[in-house]
């Protein structure tokens, strides 16, 4: 769980294979709507392009956000935009929702982003960056809501591990 590069930021690991299904459940829309509209004898070359436009618009909505994180920062990227906040930096963490849960992070100088917390369960380099952005903001007094969030979802986190390594030693 090391990486080469100290300063290569850290990704979401499993971002590859969400982005690649994606974009299967995209192409496949196309491909059974042309299909379905070509043996309908419908197909012109203006509902191909509508055809393709859904399917676009079906790939953005399936791409999931891609999370990476680097010392002292952290950020999300959607089809849109990327939101950056500064981990060392942070002013308030809210959590939002019981049944979908979303992290809403914000920081001194003016970023925020929304944050789904099973990606820092599933990747533990990006956990540790945040955790310890958070502790440099613990420090410098700058964050001042949410830190008992953070800890909760820590231990979590530190529970599922521990789970994990004793299911896959068999001890368990």
């Amino acid at each position: 769980m090391t990486r080469m590069d100290r300063w290569a930021p850290a990704g979401d690991r499993h971002w590859r294979g969400s982005a690649r299904l994606a974009a299967t459940c995209a192409l496949v829309f196309w491909a059974l709507s042309l299909l379905l509209d070509w043996d309908a004898g419908t197909l012109t070359l203006p509902r191909a392009l509508l055809w393709l436009t859904l399917s676009a618009t079906v790939l953005a909505v399936l791409l999931p956000p891609r999370v990476t994180a680097g010392p002292g920062w952290l950020a999300v990227r959607t089809p849109w935009r990327r939101h950056v906040v500064r981990t060392d930096a942070l002013v308030a963490v809210r959590q939002y929702g019981t049944v979908c849960v979303h992290l809403v992070l914000c920081d001194t100088h003016g970023g925020r982003l929304e944050l789904d917390p099973r990606v820092l369960a599933a990747n533990p380099l990006i956990w540790h960056e945040l955790d310890t952005g958070v502790h440099r903001s613990v420090e410098r007094g700058t964050l001042r809501q949410g830190a008992d969030i953070l800890d909760r979802l820590g231990h979590r986190i530190d529970d599922e591990t521990t789970r994990a390594v004793l299911r896959a030693s068999g001890l368990s």
